[in-house]
């Protein structure tokens, strides 16, 4: 299928840019992974960036706290970073700016909500007063340098959430961001499918479109197909009933609150991401919740069983989120109780499966009876399937496409539904973070490669935990560590104290009184060895190191870390 040739897609791209300059897309994160999504369009050395999200860890991320984009690329001083743009309020499209805006104190456009839910992170990071917040409303226009930018209404499981219009020297960029075609969503704005037709219409270059979902076939369904399943839990819980979901669900939360009101349940919020946002939803009147509903959380067991909601966040599975500590019976205020019923109404992140299914575990262990993904219908996705996927394409008719959000299958399967619908293979692009594309009024190549990757916060640290710091920390918790420490004469070479070994995570003391005999004479030959040759202490080390590693291996068959201290005298 080509782009229709209307007398505007003729003018929009009519000949070469001006100075012969390239549009470059920059994936900055999101493009190979589920979450930091981030991106940036740039012309004559000026940027508009779009979006700044995080991810959580991943299982082997050992002792990481959050995992955003890096930005160093934005930060070279030859360029003009013009301000971001947000598409909507999910923490993998926001979770990330109050750390890019400490590097990076540009101008930030979001529509109310989104604006609502970013200002209580940077008011956490003592960044709110320096913040340049500019909202826009559904349909408004922003001029930032070359760009021109457009608002569109898109159906997600957030309100206020849009897709953008981006009007560039070498004609329309648009992006979909996460989007469902639900015609009859919760708060009554479907996404604006004329707009999108006559964007068409007008002429797209690029279309950059949500891949969350191009797996799975047919199409997403509606947010009120979850009425009748939450129908039959609330009429039929004899107690307690927990439903865990995402903090920024903000149509699901809604859903539950009506369905408090309608089976006369108080309810509780558990959680402080959740708590916040429900309460920042509600004073900007995108949740609407009856005076008296609510009760306070440190209040609750005053509510009888039967008559109680508690509304928590953690549908991840998250070590220290609220529902986990909660199935552990390890939170200060609530617990699972027998009798309890839990909706887990979310699907697991890729990679987060395991976690969810411990917490699953967890909470029948201890009584519980467990709604989630793979028992009942609780939950809707609030991202585009194939059909609609297809219907969007289709609609804007882009002569260029690439598929982002997702890991490279998801990309892969967009871009086979993107050929499907007639766009030439030529003109489509699947790209990871940090591969360029370029496009002109023609045509569209891939760029120079340039430097991304993930940040890991740790702590107050953010940035300074690198990947082999990761891979310590693997080793660590796979094969333990082994110390040998000693103090050498530095004229004549000769042991005054030790060699003394000291394991941790190796093997059991008791078991390891040959290993730790036989490791001491490794390390007794070594430094007889050094003695001999007056070598440099650097390689003592090194032959200790090699020495103690192999004696380990050859009896155990595994590779702790092995750390020479050598004290000089």
């Amino acid at each position: 299928m080509k782009a229709p040739r209307t007398q505007s897609l003729r003018r929009e791209f009519a000949g070469a840019p001006i100075g012969g300059s390239r549009l470059r897309y920059l994936p900055l994160g999101g493009l190979g992974e589920v979450g930091i999504n981030m991106w940036a369009l740039e012309w004559d050395k000026q940027v508009l960036v779009v979006d700044a999200g995080l991810m959580f860890p991943q299982e082997d991320m050992l002792g990481i706290d959050l995992v955003l984009p890096d930005i160093s690329y934005l930060l070279d001083r030859g360029r003009n970073v013009l301000g971001i743009f947000l598409s909507h309020g999910h923490e993998d499209h926001i979770g990330g700016l109050p750390f890019v805006l400490k590097k990076l104190n540009v101008p930030v456009y979001g529509t109310r909500l989104t604006l609502g839910l970013v200002k209580p992170k940077l008011k956490e990071h003592r960044i709110l007063r320096e913040a340049e917040l500019r909202e826009v409303r559904v349909g408004d226009t922003v001029q930032l340098g070359p760009f021109r930018v457009e608002t569109v209404a898109v159906c997600h499981s957030i309100p206020d959430a849009v897709a953008l219009a981006i009007q560039t020297p070498v004609g329309r960029v648009v992006y979909t961001s996460d989007f469902k075609l639900d015609p009859a969503p919760p708060d009554g704005h479907p996404t604006d499918m004329d707009r999108f037709r006559r964007l068409g219409d007008e002429g797209v270059q690029l279309l950059l479109s949500d891949s969350t979902n191009s797996e799975r076939s047919g199409r997403s369904g509606s947010e009120r197909d979850l009425h009748a399943p939450f129908e039959r839990i609330f009429g039929a819980a004899p107690g307690r009933i927990v439903v865990a979901n995402f903090a920024s669900n903000i149509h699901r939360i809604q859903h539950l609150v009506r369905m408090a009101v309608q089976f006369e349940r108080k309810v509780a919020v558990v959680g402080r991401s959740l708590q916040t946002n429900f309460k920042t939803a509600r004073e900007l009147g995108f949740l609407k919740v009856p005076e008296g509903l609510t009760v306070q959380l440190e209040n609750a067991d005053k509510v009888p069983p039967s008559k109680l909601l508690l509304l928590t966040a953690g549908s991840q599975g998250e070590p220290m989120s609220a529902l986990a500590r909660f199935a552990a019976q390890r939170h200060p205020m609530v617990n699972v109780l027998r009798g309890d019923w839990v909706v887990i109404s979310a699907r697991p992140i890729p990679g987060n499966e395991r976690m969810v299914h411990q917490t699953v575990n967890n909470l029948y262990r201890h009584g519980a009876h467990v709604f989630y993904s793979e028992v009942g219908q609780v939950h809707v996705t609030g991202h585009a399937q194939r059909d609609e996927l297809r219907e969007m394409i289709d609609a804007v008719r882009p002569r260029h496409f690439i598929p982002v959000h997702g890991e490279y299958r998801q990309l892969y399967q967009h871009a086979d539904i993107a050929r499907e619908a007639g766009i030439d293979k030529d003109r489509i692009l699947v790209l990871e973070d940090g591969e360029t594309a370029e496009l002109d009024g023609e045509s569209m190549q891939r760029g120079d490669k340039i430097g991304t990757g993930l940040v890991f916060v740790d702590g107050l640290g953010v940035g300074d935990v690198e990947q082999v710091v990761l891979r310590d920390r693997r080793h660590l918790a796979e094969d333990g560590i082994l110390v040998v420490t000693l103090v050498l004469d530095r004229d004549t070479g000769t042991v005054r104290a030790g060699p003394e070994l000291v394991s941790r995570g190796v093997i059991e003391p008791e078991l390891s009184a040959k290993l730790m005999s036989d490791a001491r004479r490794s390390v007794t030959e070594s430094i007889a060895k050094f003695a001999e040759t007056h070598a440099d202490i650097n390689l003592l080390k090194e032959a200790i190191h090699d020495s103690v590693s192999k004696t380990v291996y050859k009896q155990t068959r595994r590779r702790p870390m092995v750390i020479p201290v050598i004290t000089e005298i």
